[in-house]
Formats: C-alpha cells, structure tokens, sequence
C-alpha cells in the first residue's frame, strides 16, 4: 500500500481516477487537474477530504498545468481525455486535440519534477482494431482508414503510447502505459454500454443493443482496473513497458450481457435493436499475461458481482 506519496491526476475528477483515489488518499497527498466535463468526484464520500485537492483545468491549457502540478510531485497519473466512441464520433477535433496535445503538455511537464517516480499514461485497447482476440502487447496495432471518426481515438491513444515510451527512451521519464479493456463499475459516466444496461434495467426501460448483438466483449470491474494501476505504480519492472489490464474470464456477446443485467436485476426491462451507422469493434478480449508474469495482476470480481455492486451504487444515487 501505497504512503506519504504526492500524486498529481489529470483527469482525477472522472471515473478510475476517482476509484483510484477512494484507495489511496486516506495516506497520500493527492492533487486533481480537472475541467469537471466528466465529474465523478462529487457523488464520493471523500470529496471534501483533507488530503485532496482540486484544481479545475484543462490539460490544453500549459501554462496553468506547469503551475497547477506541485514540484515535489511523486506520482503523476494521466487519465485526462477524450473517451468514449460515441463523444469521439462527434468531436473528433477536440478528441485529437486534447488526447495529443494534452497527453504531449503532461509528459513535459513530468519532466520538470525531481522527484518523480512513474508517469502513468491511460491508453486504450482500441489499438487492437476490430478484431481483439488476446492480442499481446508486443503485437501491431491496427488502426481503421482515415477519415473514419472512430479511429481517431485510438490513433490519438496510439500516439500518447509512442509519446509516453519515446519519453522514456530519450529523456528517461519513468512512463508506463495501460491498456484497458471496458472498464465498468460504481461511479462511471458517459455511454458505456455496461452502466448504461444497468440504469436502464433499474428503471425497468428497455436495453438498446446496437445491430444484433453478437458483438463480444470480456468486462473489467473498476477495483481491479485500481489494482492494475496501483501494482504498475510500485512496481520498477513497469517502467517502459505497456500492459493489457482487463478480466479475460468474462467474454460474452452484448445480447448476452443484456439478459444477465436484466436477470441479475430482477428487471421487467425488454430488448430491442436499433442500426447505428458507425464502425463498431466485433470482439475485444484481452490477453494480460504480460501483467500477470511483471506485476502479479489478477482479476477478482465475476460479471455477475461486478453487475449487482454497480446497481447498488446507482440504485443509490436515484433513490
């Protein structure tokens, strides 16, 4: 367990920084840059703790992130971005933008802190392409044609990568990149397909499953995202090197994931279909060896607990 460590979050107000620091800031100091678009932080019991300190940013804009990040920083954690394929869909300038520019003004800015022990920079296992089928690390990336918008998030993610290992090479920034692979749990925002089940099925409304749902994903809960994260942390093995973090052993297709959040819920919610038209991933499931054999990674929570946690953090909320 991580102490007495000074952490600086871009990003930190969203959903796995704000998990992260639920962990954490009871024995570190942590400081969040943040320009609340996605605000997770102000639904947490910690919110006011002593120990956190919010600075509302943009990571666009330099000058105040150079100010904003303490000198005798330790930990610098890097989830600021653009995420979300339906948010990159219709912003695709400023998803660029702020994936690249921001993730660039972030690095360099590490680089002036002393005492710096690991940046840690939040990639994306949009980098597989459409067909993700446990691909390791060291594989190629496959990135869609230009002028598709789905791919500018992951060419934007894909660029950070090269960044953040570039740092490390040339100026030797102690850098590491995670990958995740959908990520879900108490406290997420945006249009994830997970949390968006799950708020429909409390209200017993319909799930809308985009074409005939045989599109396959494998779900990570959010405490075991924080787990990957805290081991990459700690870890001096993690230091230059990208990592897969997602739950290998919860594959199934979205139709399928609809009826075990409906039945799980005991919902009276019903499924319907809907066509989209925009390029959509067909399976995604991760291989994390890797991070098993370096940092001791291992999943602990199945879908169907994973599930039922979320609910009772949204059940809350709406009650």
């Amino acid at each position: 367990m991580m102490r007495g460590k000074k952490i600086f979050i871009t990003g930190g107000a969203g959903f796995i920084g704000s998990a992260f620091i639920s962990r954490t800031v009871e024995n570190n100091q942590i400081v969040v840059f943040d320009n609340l678009n996605r605000n997770t932080l102000k639904d947490m019991p910690f919110v006011d703790h002593p120990n956190l300190t919010l600075i509302v940013g943009d990571v666009l804009d330099c000058d105040h992130l150079y100010q904003a990040i303490p000198k005798d920083t330790n930990i610098v954690i890097h989830c600021a971005a653009i995420a979300g394929i339906m948010t990159a869909l219709k912003n695709p300038v400023e998803t660029m933008r702020v994936n690249l520019i921001g993730s660039a003004n972030l690095l360099e800015a590490a680089t002036h802190l002393p005492g710096c022990e690991r940046v840690v920079c939040f990639s994306t296992s949009e980098v597989y392409g459409r067909q993700a089928i446990r691909p390791k690390e060291h594989d190629d990336s496959v990135i869609g044609g230009v002028g598709d918008a789905h791919w500018t998030y992951a060419a934007s993610k894909l660029a950070e990568e090269h960044l953040a290992i570039a740092y490390y090479q040339e100026k030797g920034l102690p850098t590491t990149v995670l990958r995740p692979f959908n990520v879900y749990g108490p406290g997420q925002v945006g249009d994830g397909a997970l949390r968006t089940f799950i708020m429909c099925a409390l209200k017993d409304e319909p799930l809308e499953i985009h074409r005939d749902g045989t599109q396959i994903r494998s779900w990570c809960y959010v405490d075991d995202m924080v787990d990957a994260l805290s081991l990459t942390i700690q870890n001096p093995k993690a230091v230059g090197e990208s990592f897969n973090i997602g739950n290998p052993n919860t594959v199934i297709t979205i139709y399928g994931l609809a009826k075990i959040v409906i039945r799980e819920l005991n919902s009276s919610s019903s499924i319907i279909f809907t066509d989209y038209d925009y390029t959509d991933v067909d399976i995604r499931i991760p291989s994390v060896q890797k991070a098993f054999e370096v940092l001791g990674f291992a999943t602990q929570i199945d879908l169907e607990e994973g599930i039922l946690r979320t609910a009772d953090f949204y059940r809350t909320l709406m009650a």
